[in-house]
């Protein structure tokens, strides 16, 4: 039988993205690693996205999109079915490297198991290791050969572990300019450009608007009845959302100061706004690149929290990215933003909260320069965008290992 040298065939590339978000950073990461690779295959677990740009999905990318214990555990079985018959498939085929993107509780099992079997593994995106047991960061090693990361303060953690992390920096940080168009966004809403706006965000999924809705809408009214002329816009994020922000909202005025209720245009209610009112999460990232003033509010099943309390599994105390990243980079051990969370969430104190930054332009001047650092932090003074610094860190394994034979 003929031997073939495998460092000259064109790599079989595995991909698995486990959500929407996942599906985009697929995408970015196919479009960079075919600019080095022009005759790659690229299979596994993909959405739309990553199939406009020639993925082979073996598997429907929504098997993974799951959300909460309570879901995950109810979906084990056939979980546990479709891990067992992915590894048994990855292992015939033998890809150059498989990229577990994010989707950690189902992605780092098949590294483990793949890495086990001498193949290159790598985690795209960390998980939140500077919040929860950071022990963690030594299983995210014994399945990933590199971990790619997104945030700045990431690598030093995996470094006391003995692990090889990258800091490849935030996709997000390449789609907000760092100069934000405030006009623009306010012609696109139709937005009157003198008038004071307040954006609303009480969550993306109908869980977080039924724990967070009610306090957030009933904040954003005390905070009307005090700003004279106050635009109040609330970005539904799909129609589940918009049903029930529309009960929330129902009996309120239909004059032009009745909350402005948008199909979508997260980013665009965000730029148009003087200050935002949202829920904690990947929001809050959106909104600090937006150089918005921001007050930050969450709660999370009573039960839940307890639990995450008694077991010390939070490490940390603060919750908003803004907050996170501005401790790291060193700008004060203060808040930066808002936080008010499980008991603190109140419409009374979400009201005062966000009255403060309206009634405070030197804090909004001071917040938004502090924003300013943090966006050019997650770009890290880094050439090109994060697709392609996450394509050249995973092409240096491969062709590492090729030369390695």
């Amino acid at each position: 039988m003929q031997n073939i040298d495998v460092s000259t065939q064109p790599p079989l590339i595995a991909i698995l993205a486990g959500e929407d978000s996942g599906d985009q950073l697929g995408a970015d990461l196919i479009v960079a690693l075919r600019q080095r690779y022009p005759q790659a295959r690229f299979v596994g677990i993909g959405g739309a996205r990553m199939q406009r740009e020639g993925f082979d999905s073996w598997y429907d990318i929504r098997e993974l999109s799951l959300f909460g214990f309570s879901e995950v555990i109810r979906h084990l079985p056939r979980l546990l079915r479709l891990r067992k018959a992915l590894v048994a498939r990855l292992l015939q085929a033998q890809p150059a490297v498989v990229v577990g993107i994010d989707a950690p509780d189902f992605n780092l099992g098949v590294e483990q198991r793949l890495k086990q079997a001498g193949v290159l593994t790598v985690h795209y995106v960390s998980p939140s290791v500077w919040a929860w047991r950071e022990k963690r960061a030594e299983k995210i090693g014994r399945s990933a050969s590199r971990v790619l990361c997104l945030f700045p303060m990431e690598p030093a953690i995996y470094a006391k572990h003995g692990i090889d992390a990258r800091f490849v920096g935030h996709p997000l940080a390449d789609r907000f300019a760092l100069v934000s168009d405030r006009v623009g966004a306010r012609e696109i809403l139709q937005l009157p450009q003198q008038a004071p706006v307040l954006a609303v965000l009480p969550g993306s999924r109908l869980s977080e608007v039924g724990r967070l809705g009610q306090a957030f809408i009933d904040a954003a009214k005390r905070v009307a009845a005090a700003v004279p002329g106050l635009r109040v816009v609330i970005p539904a994020a799909n129609p589940q959302v918009r049903a029930r922000l529309g009960e929330l909202l129902a009996g309120g005025p239909h004059d032009e100061t009745a909350p402005l209720l948008l199909d979508g245009h997260a980013h665009e209610a965000m730029l148009a706004a003087d200050v935002v009112l949202l829920a904690s999460g990947t929001a809050t990232l959106e909104a600090m690149l937006a150089k918005r003033p921001m007050v930050v509010g969450y709660r999370v099943a009573p039960l839940s929290y307890r639990i995450a309390r008694a077991l010390k599994m939070l490490k940390t105390d603060v919750y908003a990215l803004p907050n996170i990243l501005a401790r790291a980079a060193g700008l004060g051990d203060g808040l930066l933003v808002p936080e008010l969370m499980q008991d603190d969430c109140t419409a009374d104190k979400l009201a005062a909260a966000t009255l403060a930054l309206f009634k405070d332009s030197e804090r909004r001047g001071a917040i938004v320069a502090a924003f300013e650092q943090l966006h050019q932090a997650l770009r890290g003074g880094l050439e090109g965008h994060a697709g392609d610094r996450a394509a050249a860190a995973i092409a240096e394994l491969i062709d590492a290992k090729r030369a390695d034979g």
